[in-house]
């Protein structure tokens, strides 16, 4: 087998699991799995660059624009009329029936996803390009990010015209919004309000990298070949999506009268809550392309279409107060206390107001009657001020420039949105990094939660993370609701966790912008924290992936006296600080800080392997061949990687002698 044929092969593979993921729900192999076979692609299409397609998986994924360019649709995306109330949707359906004038009418009826519109061009059946609705004339151009969404094919695979545009609904998913924010707080970053504002922001982002990490989606609701509809139907549109290997929205119905429809939209609100993702009601068209065409449109919407809202999860209430909490990371979070009223089923009191500009963007007064929305988990937000109730007894809101939890200055640095609290040891600020420091991906300490913590500070038997190490069995079953055995079992977590390891010290001291990926680089690059701590911005931001706003993070961090303390103290405990070198090689000194590009094929090892072996003995596996490549491995068949490193005049090791170093 070539090359050409195993790239071919591979390519196939890739897109079988894609469509049994995103279309069937029925995934055959794992995430980390299906991430092997990519990287095996990637690894074979660099080294036969003149082999990459523009509909090859690993397309999805590009660098940075420095813009968004403007786009200009064929045919403009309408808005639709909206119906709030049945009346109004009967009064749709018998319009429809006297304009189709005793011709055969049935309705489509489809979900109404709460996300943002996408123009999709494919040429020959090969994406081309991606666009946003705008203003329904022009949009902005994301090409290169619609290509992330791996529910958007490449390429289309049966009954493509010579142009093709599909139209849909890009969004994100109940569950993944909730991981980003918890993501996003985790950094100290500003979270977003709700799914359809992260999706519509990340889609116009200009690294394409970071779009690829969120996770979008997208449901198809169209068709269009060149300028016209491309079937008979509007039910077949979504046939002809299926077929292509888009993901289509199950939820749909063709219904032949209003009390069918009427039928379809009491069930679809009846699981609206169950569903992933947010709707806001059921958009109703005209199934037949022919009268739809006889119907036209207003200046505004189409007449043969309309959208059935559900009636609005949102509430009128007054703003008794806004509170302040403090996070880990020192940010101060204003949020609202509200009089209580029902909301979709449940009693709402508080809503996020997100930050001081947030506030300031509302004009928001101490005793305003606001409008307030719930959809789905999602906290409740402040919409809009009521601003007609005002009476004059309201009163202006001050945000704090002190921290209300210890009195410290609170700073909100140029360029940022959110304000912190500047002591490093107030005490909402030290529960808060307990707790993370304590958490599964960190130490891993079972049985410290939120309560013990707060008990802890509180009683002043701890302060930072290091005088966890302090704590004795009679200090915890001294607690109220505490026991000996329960005492015992939190000290034995306490005990194990001190040889978690360096990545997992690194992620759980919180330095601000170094998560899971980033204490991982730097625990395999420096394997020591001391050689870490010694090391100056430079010499951070030299290390491939580590950017300088990290290098300088992480550098002001191990200058901090504060922080020195903690990290005497947890030596002192006996908390491992090294790379755990009893499940990894020794160190060797050929391989140290020394970066190694595998090429070609390797007969001895695979490439986990011998990229495991190198990283192990310090050394660094890239992708690509640099000026910054220290040691090329070459197989047979190597490719262009070989060429430019021979060129570049980098170390050539056949497999032979690369074996030769491992010894």
């Amino acid at each position: 087998m070539n090359c050409k044929q195993e790239i071919g092969i591979l390519r196939a593979e890739i897109e079988r699991h894609n469509d049994l993921y995103y279309q069937n729900d029925a995934p055959e192999i794992s995430d980390f799995e299906f991430d092997q076979l990519l990287e095996k692609l990637k690894a074979l299409e660099a080294e036969h660059p003149e082999l990459i397609t523009p509909d090859s998986p690993t397309q999805r994924v590009g660098g940075k624009a420095d813009s968004l360019r403007p786009f200009e649709h064929r045919v403009p995306l309408m808005s639709l009329d909206n119906s709030y109330d049945l009346d109004d949707l009967r009064t749709f359906t018998e319009r429809c029936e006297k304009l189709a004038e005793g011709r055969k009418l049935e309705y489509f009826a489809e979900l109404k996803i709460d996300g943002l519109s996408v123009s999709l061009h494919y040429e020959n059946g090969i994406l081309t390009t991606g666009a946003t609705r705008g203003d329904g004339r022009t949009g902005d151009e994301v090409t290169q990010n619609v290509r992330t969404i791996r529910s958007i094919p490449l390429k289309l695979k049966v009954d493509a015209p010579d142009h093709a545009e599909v139209r849909g609904e890009v969004y994100l998913s109940r569950s993944r919004f909730k991981k980003i924010n918890e993501d996003l707080e985790m950094q100290g970053e500003k979270t977003f309000a709700n799914p359809r504002n992260c999706a519509s922001g990340t889609l116009r982002m200009l690294d394409s990298q970071v779009v690829a990490s969120r996770g979008l989606q997208m449901f198809p609701y169209d068709a269009y070949s060149g300028t016209r509809k491309m079937f008979a139907t509007h039910e077949e549109v979504f046939l002809w999506c299926e077929k292509n290997g888009f993901t289509v929205n199950p939820h749909r119905r063709l219904c032949a009268n209003f009390e069918e429809l009427v039928a379809f939209i009491s069930e679809i609100e009846g699981i609206r809550d169950e569903l992933d993702y947010e709707i806001d009601g059921v958009v109703v068209k005209v199934n037949s392309t022919a009268l739809q065409d006889d119907f036209g449109a207003t200046t505004k919407a189409p007449r043969w279409a309309i959208a059935y809202k559900y009636a609005a999860r949102q509430a009128t209430t007054k703003l008794l107060d806004i509170g302040i909490q403090v996070g880990r990371t020192g940010a101060l979070t204003p949020v609202a206390h509200l009089e209580p009223v029902l909301l979709a089923g449940t009693t709402v009191s508080r809503a996020s107001l997100h930050n001081e500009d947030e506030i300031a963007r509302l004009d928001l007064k101490i005793g305003d009657h606001v409008l307030i929305e719930k959809s789905g988990e999602i906290i409740p937000q402040v919409l809009s001020v009521v601003a007609a109730k005002r009476d004059g007894s309201e009163s202006e809101f001050v945000f704090p420039n002190v921290c209300p939890v210890c009195g410290f200055d609170a700073v909100r640095p140029e360029g940022e949105a959110v304000r912190r609290c500047t002591n490093p040891v107030c005490p909402a600020k030290v529960k808060a990094r307990i707790l993370y420091f304590s958490s599964r991906k960190a130490m891993d300490i079972e049985g410290l939660g939120e309560v013990l913590t707060d008990t802890l500070v509180d009683s002043g038997r701890i302060k930072d993370v290091a005088d966890l190490y302090t704590l004795t069995v009679e200090d915890i079953a001294s607690l109220e609701r505490m026991a000996e055995k329960s005492g015992a079992n939190l000290i034995d977590q306490i005990e194990a966790s001190k040889s978690r390891g360096l990545q997992r010290l690194l992620y759980g001291l919180d330095i601000r912008h170094v998560g899971e990926r980033y204490a991982k680089i730097l625990a395999n690059h420096f394997r020591d924290i001391d050689k870490l701590g010694a090391a100056s911005v430079e010499g951070l931001d030299d290390i491939p992936e580590i950017g300088l706003a990290v290098a300088e993070s992480v550098f002001a961090w191990f200058r901090n006296e504060h922080n020195q303390g903690v990290l005497s103290r947890l030596r002192t405990a006996g908390v491992i600080m090294q790379i755990d070198e009893s499940t990894t090689a020794s160190l060797d000194e050929r391989f140290v800080g020394k970066t190694f590009v595998l090429t070609g094929k390797l007969e001895k090892f695979t490439r986990d392997e011998a990229a495991k072996l190198i990283e192990d003995r310090g050394g660094r596996v890239s992708s690509s061949v640099s000026k910054k490549t220290d040691f090329v491995v070459a197989g047979s068949d190597a490719g262009s990687k070989l060429t430019k490193a021979e060129t570049l005049g980098i170390a050539i090791l056949d497999e032979d002698q690369f074996a030769a170093m491992l010894v």
